[in-house]
């Protein structure tokens, strides 16, 4: 299932603006609130398809019938472009148990590239909701890495796919590997470029939210 967040009215439209707009998005500061907030969106939204219980609470003046989260989710991202979108999540799933994947693409001269994943760390996801968060859904080549590597560590009884900008071709590989997934997108493009990067989507997420690299 695909949802497109910004089809749905709503200030999330707004920081998808924002995020795309190269006079504003060089406020680092600012790019990196507007992906909180977009995750901040997505873990509203997706806390509607989670199952809840019935529980009875003391309050000052007697018994209330309310309902909480039958099971925590595990929040997942990929370092370091996913931490503000993850950020977002996790203040909305204050109390879930954290996932983190280190991911890049290792570039050749050719202009080819390959995922390297050098750092992984995961509690049990047996059972529990798993929300990964990414946010930019080009090729799907780093996400179905880290999803593989945190599902053979234990079968989640869903999976939350986050990203602020996500692409036609990116969507249909990662349906084809994980066909029960939710994926959650601010927005969907429909082009990608021989080198893997989304148009027009905003550039590099991870760049502008914490400055530009060098790969060793």
């Amino acid at each position: 299932m695909i949802t497109n967040l910004s089809k749905i009215n709503s200030l999330l439209s707004e920081w998808i603006r924002e995020i795309r707009d190269v006079d504003i998005q060089n406020d680092r500061m600012r790019f990196r609130r507007n992906m909180e907030r977009i995750g901040e969106i997505a873990a509203y939204e997706i806390s509607k398809e989670l199952p809840y219980k019935l529980i009875s609470v003391q309050t000052p003046m007697g018994q209330s019938e309310c309902y909480e989260l039958e099971f925590q989710p595990v929040l997942a991202t990929i370092l370091r472009a996913g931490v503000p979108l993850h950020q977002g999540l996790l203040n909305y799933f204050d109390k879930a148990d954290n996932a983190f994947v280190a991911g890049y693409r290792k570039h050749h001269r050719d202009g080819s590239f390959e995922i390297e994943q050098h750092y992984f760390t995961c509690p049990d996801v047996s059972g529990s909701p798993l929300i990964i968060a990414d946010p930019m859904l080009a090729t799907g080549s780093s996400l179905i890495l880290a999803l593989e590597t945190i599902i053979d560590m234990g079968a989640p009884s869903q999976i939350h796919i986050v990203c602020a900008i996500a692409c036609e071709e990116g969507i249909e590989l990662l349906q084809r590997k994980f066909p029960t997934a939710h994926i959650w997108a601010g927005a969907i493009d429909d082009e990608l470029t021989a080198r893997g990067y989304i148009v027009p989507g905003l550039g590099d997420a991870g760049d502008l939210a914490f400055g530009s690299k060098k790969q060793a």
